[in-house]
């Protein structure tokens, strides 16, 4: 009765078509998509959320848009900075250190220096089969590592293969481009919204955003 709440799945993710589909599909893809459903909708202007990934897509697309803003609610910050990227790579093994072996064990020992480059072989590939196992094997890994307290029904969703394609694939393909971003885009850019309120929501113990990047945003 109070809120007009939209909610949107992105290129390839979700219910959109087709799933896991990574060409066409850039930030600034996702950031006219975004617009173009406001637009649709007669919206003048509206709160943007966003949380992980989200929290990324909502400042680019505030950067992008600060006319269609009221302002900000965002979860679980993620810049897209190589140094995130490195530790969702590496990093979150010294907390999940049996999630990143079972990461590690898809790609033979000679590829592992470079483990994004080997994932990306294997799920853009021709190979549907070898495609899937990849994309579940990478989401299972983030799905093992979303909670201080293993979650079986958690992991089992991330595993599947409807969310896993959508997962895996997608988050490779933005990492491999460091999401579409020059240097430090969106720190460089925040003067553009600096003027909008904001919510900064973080957890303490979230291992694939640390805190550490909610309170750059912040400063």
């Amino acid at each position: 009765a109070h809120y007009h709440i939209v909610l949107f799945d992105q290129r390839g993710a979700g219910r959109s078509t087709p799933l896991g589909e990574w060409r066409d599909n850039t930030t600034w893809h996702l950031v006219a998509d975004i617009e173009r459903l406001r637009a649709h909708l007669g919206i003048a202007q509206w709160l943007v959320f966003g949380g992980s990934w989200g929290s990324t897509l909502a400042l680019a697309y505030g950067q992008t848009h600060p006319q269609a803003c009221l302002g900000f609610v965002l979860r679980g910050i993620f810049l897209c900075t190589p140094a995130e990227i490195d530790w969702f790579l590496h990093g979150m093994g010294w907390f999940f250190p049996h999630a990143r072996e079972q990461f590690e064990a898809l790609i033979p020992q000679a590829e592992r220096h470079d483990l994004l480059s080997a994932y990306c072989r294997r799920l853009f590939c021709d190979d549907t089969v070898q495609s899937l196992a990849a994309a579940r094997r990478w989401s299972s890994y983030e799905g093992s590592c979303l909670q201080l307290l293993p979650d079986p029904d958690v992991q089992q969703k991330y595993d599947h293969p409807e969310v896993a394609l959508g997962v895996g694939r997608l988050e490779a393909h933005y990492f491999r481009h460091a999401g579409f971003f020059e240097h430090d885009q969106l720190i460089r850019d925040i003067g553009r919204i600096r003027h909008l309120p904001a919510v900064i929501v973080q957890g303490r113990y979230d291992v694939i955003c640390p805190p550490a990047t909610a309170w750059r945003l912040h400063q």
